[in-house]
């Protein structure tokens, strides 16, 4: 216990959209010095949204070796690695020399790349400006290419129709930090169709090497879009899913869906009216798939602070 409450700032982000009030909410504390696992996993359920990223500035030195250490939060688990709290933890970090004196962020901000230290190991968040507006990109770890699942068990788990399935597509699991089976759906029918027990899903998944299930389908509501996506979890649906646009655009350039290092956008969160777009790519040389890329907007929606 404490004698007086502790007061933590934190900066309430819209992720991979341009417009407030839509793309992935993420919550980041830009100082959580102090904070122990147990209130940092309270802490994100109080914040109630799909993770939120906590920040543990070190000095100058050690941030430019080894990048400046994040940890990120589910409502129920720590993560590994998770694509928009990456991307908007650091064009928070990235602006911090316009709202503090602090050496480290005067650093930080100077520079066009921001490394964050995250469990997953040292993640680049590049930025540049495009049609006046910052667009961060991510350099993922290169994709491991795991299992292919039969189509019967995975519609079997999720209530799908076999023939909603994209036969002419592999469901494999790919992974950049999280491991997702990236299932082809034939249409945006029957990927706005999807309603299933998670439990069910989580069983699955349980037997394989899969921790989720990511749904594309190649019929798109964008015309700039390449594929369409959805992704339900334990904690609802997701509106933008980083860490699956990463391994969704290595098996996508893997099996001839997206051209080798060609830029392509895939559209998430329409069905909860969080519209989402990432930007992806990838390079393919010979059997290897590598420089795997996600990249996209961030809007800052407000900032507040919690005391507790």
């Amino acid at each position: 216990m404490h004698d007086k409450p502790r007061r933590y700032a934190f900066i309430h982000l819209d992720v991979f959209t341009t417009r407030p009030l839509e793309g992935n909410q993420l919550c980041v504390v830009p100082d959580a010095t102090g904070l122990s696992d147990h209130e940092m996993q309270a802490l994100a359920r109080e914040f109630n949204l799909a993770e939120t990223a906590f920040v543990f500035p070190r000095d100058v030195e050690t941030e430019r070796r080894r990048g400046i250490r994040t940890r990120i939060f589910t409502v129920q688990e720590e993560l590994p690695f998770a694509g928009h709290p990456t991307l908007g933890t650091a064009f928070a970090l990235h602006g911090a020399d316009r709202r503090s004196g602090g050496a480290g962020a005067r650093t930080r901000a100077k520079s066009s790349t921001i490394e964050l230290d995250l469990n997953v190991g040292t993640i680049p968040v590049e930025f540049t400006m495009e049609d006046g507006r910052l667009f961060g990109e991510m350099t993922q770890r290169d994709p491991v290419f795991g299992q292919i699942h039969h189509a019967e068990d995975v519609a079997r788990a999720t209530g799908l129709n076999l023939r909603d399935i994209d036969a002419s597509l592999p469901i494999q699991t790919v992974s950049t930090g999280n491991a997702f089976a990236i299932v082809p759906l034939r249409s945006r029918k029957a990927i706005g169709g999807l309603s299933f027990a998670y439990k069910n899903v989580a069983d699955y998944c349980a037997g394989t090497d899969a921790k989720f299930l990511y749904f594309v389908t190649r019929e798109v509501e964008s015309k700039w879009a390449a594929l369409h996506a959805r992704m339900l979890f334990y904690n609802g649906e997701d509106p933008a899913t980083g860490s699956a646009a990463g391994p969704c655009a290595a098996w996508a350039v893997r099996h001839g869906v997206i051209a080798s290092d060609a830029k392509a956008m895939i559209e998430q969160g329409v069905e909860i009216k969080r519209r989402s777009h990432m930007y992806v790519r990838a390079t393919q040389k010979g059997d290897r798939v590598t420089n795997v890329r996600v990249g996209g907007h961030v809007v800052e929606v407000m900032r507040g602070e919690v005391s507790f």
